[in-house]
């Protein structure tokens, strides 16, 4: 999958520009060719983009997306914004409520209207899979058709903003929804409060591994990938993207948690597992990638990567202690 630079977009703005995939995403953009300017608020500290500083097509500015001031800043001369920054997760959510709704639906509200206002030209909201819940038929893939049905607060201000977006397809500001699978892998950021992740270093670090739910799916997505994935509809021709939802993965990426485990168990074979049963999940979904494989979007990295990555970065000592909060949502 080539990926090139939208010659008619010279600087992208890319808010939660210091998190987990937006670390990844401004790196990405940078070596396309772009200029970038980050907008965060350093929730997580910022040494996941320090050494951009350096670079003489690196912007960044501190501040929160519900900041009008450092919005109206930041979005001078940008000609597309990837948005990014929102509270994350659902135990996130489930804590802070009220900034999760504040942030996520009333915040990305302000961040598209300012776009719009300041002549930005293409707005691409990072959404999730979560949206779908649980499949109404556990024997299919849902798709960017399926019913919604959010059963998570981070859910439902993902669904919430992109009912908002959808209603605005026709303005100057073309609108872009990419639903995420759930994400995984290496990041300037690192994150240990995601399943692959979290599986992987349990493992690696010789502890006994419980896991609720063995059989619940999910459909899994490398962050090097998802950000790929952005980069991808920025650089498009309008008419492909303009008022499209396009869900993020590879249709043979779904994963039960059990046949994470397994794959984790491959690389480490003397692991130690155990099984919790657990007959209610209220997430269960398969998703389909139909879409935007159709547009040229191929992944480059499958599961068994991530936990190859994740296994070497905690048994190979690049992380000092990998058990610390900073590597964590929670």
């Amino acid at each position: 999958m080539e990926i090139k630079k939208n010659p008619d977009i010279d600087t992208v703005l890319v808010t939660g520009g210091a998190g987990y995939i937006g670390s990844v995403l401004v790196r990405l953009l940078l070596g396309l060719g772009y200029r970038v300017r980050v907008l965060d608020s350093l929730r997580f500290g910022g040494e996941s983009i320090a050494d951009l500083l350096n670079d003489e097509n690196f912007s960044f500015i501190k501040g929160d997306v519900r900041d009008d001031a450092a919005l109206q800043e930041a979005l001078s001369g940008v000609d597309a914004v990837a948005h990014l920054a929102a509270i994350v997760g659902d135990p996130a959510c489930a804590r802070e409520p009220e900034e999760a709704r504040s942030i996520n639906d009333a915040g990305s509200r302000n961040v598209y209207e300012k776009a719009l206002s300041n002549g930005a030209r293409r707005f691409v909201f990072a959404s999730t899979c979560s949206n779908y819940g649980k499949m109404s038929d556990p024997n299919s893939f849902v798709t960017e058709t399926s019913e919604l049905r959010p059963v998570s607060l981070y859910a439902e201000t993902k669904v919430a903003f992109e009912e908002f977006l959808m209603g605005r397809s026709s303005e100057a500001c073309a609108p872009i929804v990419l639903r995420f699978s759930t994400v995984y892998g290496i990041s300037p950021r690192i994150r240990f409060d995601l399943t692959v992740n979290e599986f992987t270093r349990e493992i690696a670090m010789g502890r006994e591994l419980k896991v609720f739910g063995e059989q619940f799916w999910r459909p899994y997505c490398h962050v090097f990938d998802l950000s790929r994935s952005v980069a991808l509809v920025l650089g498009a021709a309008e008419k492909e993207v303009r008022g499209q939802v396009f869900n993020v993965g590879d249709t043979s990426e779904n994963y039960q948690k059990k046949m994470i485990v397994d794959e984790i168990l491959k690389q480490i074979p003397d692991g130690k597992v155990s099984y919790v049963e657990k007959n209610e999940d209220p997430r269960d979904y398969r998703v389909a990638f139909d879409k935007i494989q159709a547009i040229g979007f191929r992944i480059s990295r499958r599961v068994p990567d991530g936990i190859r990555q994740m296994r070497r970065i905690v048994q190979e000592g690049f992380l000092d202690d990998p058990d610390a909060k900073k590597y964590s949502n929670i």
